[in-house]
């Protein structure tokens, strides 16, 4: 298990987690749904298996790639901790699990599970050609909000469609700054990504651009629903976290690269995640 948690680096959940919660008690608080601990399990049960899914998939589909550059060579399967086999198999298994728990969630859940699985698996073949494959990834993790609204309700509503798009923003801005690392490698194999398409200094203005974009979606639903002051200190303090990643990466500075990926990004949806809650509690 521990070896299986690796592959799949489980501790990246804490991206778009958050932001399900969001989405599931933003469900709970404006509609006349109430909260249910089965939904809430199964909600968790899905983001679980879609990402193990995804991650497994994604450490599958590149695992040659990964074995060529110096930067991955130590993943779990080129380094052999993992087999090709035991991986995939393991998607398979997680993909099974997802849709399996969107059936006993309700029927749309269910109905839309395999073109969840589509995007979120999709995104591994995307680098082979197009740069904009970070923002593929984006649209997989912005699918967070907006599907664990849907567990609750059974129907779209345009407020975790903001929060999806500011998720979508979000992750694909960081992943062109992760991306940075591998500018060279990707234009020596033929991989497209935005850093070695446009160039580093061009590269971190659209994760800018991207970023700025998620903080106006953020503070979007602030005029469709009733929010309190502890959510717009959530929506300064994500703002000021995605501000502080470009401010500690250039294309000349990488060293810091995993503290703007990681740290940064996993505090700032966490934290404004917490606020929006704490939010709801001060509004009930």
């Amino acid at each position: 298990m521990k070896k299986y948690m690796s592959l799949v680096l489980f501790a990246h959940s804490v991206f778009a987690l958050p932001f399900a919660f969001i989405g599931f008690f933003l469900a709970v608080q404006t509609t006349d749904h109430t909260f249910s601990l089965t939904k809430f399990l199964l909600m968790l049960v899905c983001m679980v298996a879609a990402r193990n899914a995804a991650m497994a998939f994604n450490r599958y589909l590149d695992r040659d790639i990964d074995a060529l550059n110096p930067r991955t060579a130590i993943r779990d399967i080129p380094a052999g901790k993992i087999s090709a086999r035991h991986a995939l198999l393991f998607t398979v298994v997680n993909c099974f699990i997802f849709i399996l728990a969107t059936f006993f969630i309700n029927n749309l859940c269910f109905y839309l599970s395999p073109v969840a699985l589509f995007v979120v698996l999709f995104y591994s073949y995307t680098k082979r050609f197009t740069p904009l494959c970070h923002l593929v990834l984006g649209v997989g993790l912005g699918l967070a909000p907006i599907g664990a609204y849907l567990v609750v309700t059974n129907s779209f509503h345009i407020v975790p469609v903001f929060y999806g798009i500011a998720v979508m923003c979000w992750s694909g801005g960081f992943d062109i700054i992760y991306a940075l690392q591998d500018m060279d490698f990707d234009r020596e194999h033929g991989l497209s990504s935005i850093p070695a398409f446009f160039g580093g200094k061009t590269a971190l203005h659209i994760s800018e651009g991207l970023h700025v974009l998620s903080f106006l979606f953020i503070l979007l639903p602030a005029f469709y629903m009733t929010v309190g002051w502890l959510y717009y200190i959530g929506v300064i303090f994500y703002g000021f976290l995605l501000i502080y990643q470009h401010r500690i990466v250039s294309p000349t500075d990488l060293s810091r690269v995993d503290r703007a990926f990681m740290t940064t990004n996993g505090v700032a949806s966490v934290i404004f995640a917490v606020f929006y809650l704490l939010d709801i509690a001060f509004i009930v």
